[in-house]
């Protein structure tokens, strides 16, 4: 388990480590590094619900995130679904914890526990951008003891998995995060005419990227 923040709650801080610590399954990777403005890149980092209608719209990825009364919900669009917590943010750090479930034809249903941990720094790059260099960490926990134990059998396809996840997911954010620097008032027209886009979300990211 990579060393937490500082700034992470004591109570998540135990429940976080407790989970790594007995984890059936585990990555650590280090994304290919990219070049992308560091506000826009921290923006979709930091309102999943509205990134997601933004990998969508550019039609990057199938996820849809919502908020809800419990917390905010995922649906991979391939049948993992479940909620997750944003339990820190700030540092070139965010660190969430999930509760879900992978449904799939002809399999049991998988149920369990997960943690993710995004750790990203930026240094200067030509016309104003960044150079981003992250790594994500991600922890899973299983309910079913059998399919763990599975898991631990096909231990190397298991990890193929999980990695190819991790640098997907910031394959997703470099993506999407180009794509806005190229066409910020095209990327920004699309984003207008979907009618379930969160209209604060939208007009925050209108002055971010100083469109209209």
């Amino acid at each position: 388990m990579p060393q937490l923040p500082d700034g992470v709650p004591g109570a998540e801080r135990a429940r976080v480590t407790q989970m790594a610590q007995s984890a059936d399954v585990a990555t650590r990777v280090d994304a290919t590094p990219f070049v992308a403005s560091l506000h826009v890149f921290e923006y979709l980092l930091d309102h999943p619900e509205f990134a997601t209608h933004v990998t969508r719209t550019l039609r990057l990825a199938r996820y849809r995130v919502w908020q809800t009364p419990r917390g905010l919900y995922l649906d991979d669009g391939w049948g993992g679904t479940g909620y997750f917590w944003v339990v820190y943010a700030g540092n070139g750090t965010r660190l969430m914890r999930a509760r879900g479930e992978f449904k799939q034809t002809f399999m049991p249903t998988i149920q369990g526990d997960a943690v993710t941990m995004i750790e990203y720094e930026a240094t200067p790059a030509p016309e104003g951008k960044s150079l981003i260099r992250s790594t994500v960490s991600g922890y899973v926990k299983l309910d079913s003891r059998f399919l763990a134990n599975f898991m631990k059998l096909a231990s190397g396809a298991a990890q193929r998995k999980a990695d190819l996840e991790a640098r997907r997911l910031m394959r997703t954010f470099a993506r999407a995060s180009q794509a806005i620097d190229e066409n910020p008032a095209g990327v920004y027209e699309q984003l207008r005419q979907r009618p379930d886009v969160p209209q604060r979300e939208l007009e925050e990211f209108g002055r971010l990227l100083n469109v209209r």
